[in-house]
């Protein structure tokens, strides 16, 4: 209790990423304010598209739905904060606000790893076994693989800050990231933290390994049932439905298993940074822009939402 106590009148400084000199920070700052944008409208833009459109009420959809929701809480956990700190020049953060980042951070970003996931699963019933799609993906079972995939990222979120913000940080208070990261606020405590890390890095395995392992054995089996399709255009047609998944699948544990998955000799705090703004801006902004052009479906809904608002402008 000593240590929260003092620990909670305790200030944190983000030493960010940009560089304070010249008129590049405005530059990137300008880029980054333009990628959030971008991000929440394209996110918020999909989750109201397959909400009001009945063609796009089906399992694959809602799922999307829930993954564009998370990205949109993603986003909105580290950038407000980058930018308000670039803004008024004040990096700190408070203790509390610290442990809410880390929480928010970890919850999301677990349950984004298991929905992807379950996602390709999907895919899976949806290509192996159309016929009984409907049962295998009932509207139940698929509010039920969205709860599973936010209770597990939860899990997650409630298990790690407590015990990583419990340790005793008497020396410098600089985190070097732009965003409450445990990794680089455990480099500040003034006790050995290697068991702890070592534990969580185990823990970090398993939650990247378990749905990749899904996702694994659920493209194993497309390909299987693919190669066994005679017709060209209907394996094209089953590629398709899978290709901006994989692209999905390939940005965001390609940079989780850089980060996490990866010991620390083979990569830079320097690199990490890099790293870290590309999962948690670039992916949320560019993650609606992937399913949204290459989805027929949703570009159809959208220019019939665009048609109506013309029309009733004329009006």
């Amino acid at each position: 209790m000593g240590n929260w106590t003092q620990a909670l009148q305790t200030e944190f400084i983000l030493m960010g990423f940009l560089n304070n000199n010249g008129g590049l920070p405005t530059v990137l700052s300008a880029l980054i304010s333009i990628t959030f944008i971008v991000a929440l409208t394209g996110n918020s833009t999909m989750m109201f598209l397959i909400y009001i459109d009945p063609q796009l009420h089906n399992p694959m959809y809602f799922l999307l739905s829930q993954l564009s929701l998370m990205d949109a809480m993603y986003i909105c956990t580290t950038v407000p904060k980058m930018m308000v700190d670039q803004l008024t020049g004040q990096k700190t953060i408070s203790f509390s606000g610290c442990m809410v980042q880390i929480f928010l951070y970890l919850t999301l970003m677990g349950a984004e790893c298991f929905l992807l996931g379950l996602m390709a699963y999907d895919r899976y019933v949806a290509i192996g076994h159309p016929l009984r799609y409907p049962v295998l993906m009932s509207q139940k079972k698929c509010v039920q693989m969205a709860a599973c995939s936010w209770l597990l990222g939860a899990t997650d979120g409630f298990l790690v800050p407590p015990i990583a913000m419990s340790f005793p940080y008497c020396g410098s208070r600089v985190i070097d990231s732009f965003f409450c990261e445990v990794p680089a606020l455990l480099k500040l405590s003034c006790v050995d933290t290697s068991v702890y890390e070592t534990v969580m890095y185990v823990c970090c395995v398993l939650m990247l390994l378990v749905p990749l392992a899904l996702i694994a054995f659920s493209y194993g089996r497309i390909a299987t049932v693919v190669l066994g399709m005679r017709s060209a255009q209907a394996q094209k047609k089953a590629l398709a439905t899978c290709s901006s998944h994989l692209i999905v699948v390939s940005l965001f544990y390609g940079a989780a298993i850089f980060t996490y998955m990866l010991p620390n000799s083979y990569h830079t705090p320097e690199q990490d940074k890099v790293v870290s703004v590309f999962y948690t801006i670039l992916t949320p902004a560019l993650n609606p822009v992937i399913y949204g052009l290459r989805n027929k479906q949703v570009a159809g809904a959208l220019r019939k939402v665009l048609q109506r608002c013309t029309s009733v402008q004329r009006l």
